[in-house]
């Protein structure tokens, strides 16, 4: 029977998460949820509690997250609250991560969390952009992936697959106009044939070449 050993290091790091996920349970009342999911410690908490946990997570001693390492939205349609915003974080002096989840709706604002990080402030527009989620305090809250007349927010899950319209340069017309979203077929041939045999023979690969054309001749 084979000796299954468990990794010394990876123990004590979900022993130390453990740990934490009790403490933040017992001395914070706004936690509603905090475990160790796949290694990582999740942690839920509210819109109105986010900027301070997040303080502490930042600059108390005991948990030193320094690093947003990234801000992204999930949708749930079928909730009341169907956006989950979602904070990754690193902590460098220990070498651990913690993921911080809150939930919002689609007309209440989420507290930005740019003067802590100067980075949230793309991912905060991204999330904007993507799925319409709302945050208070951020000065430069724009799209960023999608034009600023874009309507809609493609990561929603009631987003319509073809979108709503496209952009597009006209050239006759000289000008840029905006069409419904069509996606024809008619004119596209799958032919389901491998690049790599059509591919003619580049300079400088004629030895190749003729090494391919005499196992085909060979084959023959």
């Amino acid at each position: 029977m084979a000796d299954i050993s468990v990794n010394p290091r990876q123990a004590r790091l979900e022993g130390q998460l453990c740990s934490l996920a009790f403490a933040f349970l017992s001395s914070q009342p706004h936690v509603s949820y905090a475990a160790v999911e796949k290694g990582e410690l999740v942690v839920r908490t509210t819109r109105a509690h986010l900027v301070p946990f997040l303080t502490l997570l930042r600059d108390d001693p005991r948990y030193r997250f320094e690093q947003l390492m990234d801000l992204c939205g999930v949708d749930f349609p079928a909730r009341p609250e169907r956006f989950e915003v979602v904070y990754n974080l690193l902590s460098v002096t220990y070498n651990r991560r913690i993921r911080v989840v809150v939930c919002t709706d689609e007309y209440s604002s989420v507290p930005s969390v740019h003067h802590l990080w100067p980075c949230a402030t793309w991912w905060e527009r991204e999330c904007y952009d993507l799925f319409g989620v709302l945050f208070s305090g951020q000065p430069d809250l724009r799209r960023i992936l999608t034009d600023n007349g874009f309507e809609g927010h493609p990561l929603r899950k009631d987003f319509p697959l073809t979108g709503y319209e496209e952009v597009r340069y006209d050239v006759e017309r000289r000008q840029v106009v905006k069409e419904p979203v069509s996606l024809t077929q008619d004119f596209r041939d799958f032919d389901f044939v491998s690049p790599w045999e059509g591919m003619l023979t580049l300079p400088g690969d004629e030895k190749a070449h003729e090494v391919r054309q005499g196992m085909k001749r060979s084959g023959q």
